[in-house]
């Protein structure tokens, strides 16, 4: 029954692509889409919402497309989480194209948290801080405060207390910033990291401003762990080589509990 079904809409697809209305025709092969949706034949179901998403473009109704490819991503998510985020990075590039950047960006924030939770913490530096550039453009500067947070639990993840620390310099740019909560807050937790005061980071990382991130960024908070070595300031020589194969272990162990 559902594979007539959806034989029966590539057909009308075929149909409207011959005739040139090509919105309807996109609109078959979605609906085809979802017949594989339903028969759980999700990466088929996927190619052709793709298919779909092109044609709507070409049809000048980008924001059709754009939408498409948000509900692919949706779709593939529990499956293929790198699929996901190649869909919704389509489907931000789309918005941002049409200058809708409050959509092109809710699109980059769902690609952001996918990557973290894929461990592929380059890739979301890089997502986070198109994120920030866009709030920054559309001045709602307090969810740059929010992205600063995520970008620098990111970097001290990457062991990159340098980009960590850049980020937050780079941001009492933003008006509202400097005395801010996200910004004292993140002072701290750059203090105590650079000093290895795993104290101060557990209580900075444990505090509300960091628990009720967004998910996958709060499991990089309650994760993080001070360097075992080779980040530590200038301290006598006797503490030089305390704690280095305990906390070695503890990054090797950051996500144990795995970012599900």
């Amino acid at each position: 029954m559902l594979e007539e079904a959806k034989e029966a809409y590539l057909q009308e697809a075929e149909a409207h692509t011959n005739n040139k209305t090509l919105f309807h025709a996109a609109k078959a092969l979605e609906a085809a889409g979802m017949m594989l949706k339903d028969m759980q034949r999700i990466p088929e179901a996927i190619q052709y919402i793709e298919r779909a998403s092109m044609m709507y473009v070409e049809n000048g109704t980008p924001d059709t497309a754009a939408l498409a490819l948000d509900r692919a991503g949706k779709l593939i998510e529990s499956q293929d989480l790198a699929k996901a985020v190649d869909l919704y990075q389509k489907a931000a590039s789309v918005f941002e194209n049409e200058d809708r950047l409050r959509q092109a960006v809710e699109m980059l924030g769902k690609s952001s948290r996918l990557l973290v939770r894929q461990h592929k913490l380059d890739e979301a530096a890089v997502s986070i801080q198109k994120e920030k550039n866009m709030y920054k453009e559309i001045e709602n500067y307090p969810t740059c405060f929010k992205k600063t947070s995520a970008q620098v639990l990111v970097h001290l993840h990457r062991n990159d207390f340098v980009a960590a620390d850049k980020c937050v310099r780079e941001s009492y740019s933003l008006p509202g910033f400097s005395g801010s909560e996200d910004c004292i807050a993140l002072e701290q937790l750059l203090q105590g990291y650079d000093e290895q005061d795993e104290d101060q980071v557990h209580r900075v990382c444990n505090s509300p401003l960091f628990k009720y991130m967004d998910n996958d960024y709060a499991k990089l908070s309650v994760s993080l762990r001070v360097p075992g070595g080779g980040k530590k300031k200038k301290a006598p020589a006797a503490d030089a080589g305390e704690g280095g194969a305990g906390a070695g272990e503890a990054d090797e162990d950051e996500y144990a509990g795995g970012l599900c």
